[in-house]
């Protein structure tokens, strides 16, 4: 069985990306996947460049350690649960 992981990047004085941390805690959690937050900060940004991530909030789905899946943007609950199911169904 695959193993899969979510990483939630966001930005913190991002309105989107706060609103939206706990909703896909949320829905990954009821799922039983992982859910890794990275903030895009003077910090991290070597990590954030290398990933590709030009916006916040984005969504990185993984499949035993392959990106399988991106999302960037505020979605709705609902469509984030139908995206997500649809991206780990096996």
């Amino acid at each position: 069985m695959a193993k899969y992981t979510i990483l939630e990047v966001s930005g913190e004085s991002c309105a989107n990306c706060l609103t939206l941390l706990p909703v896909v805690n949320r829905i990954a959690g009821a799922r039983g996947i992982p859910v890794e937050h990275l903030e895009a900060n003077e910090q991290n940004v070597q990590r954030v460049q290398a990933l590709g991530i030009d916006r916040v909030p984005t969504l990185i789905v993984y499949r035993d350690g392959e990106e399988i899946a991106r999302c960037t943007g505020y979605q709705p609950e609902e469509i984030l649960e139908l995206w997500l199911d649809a991206k780990t169904e096996e």
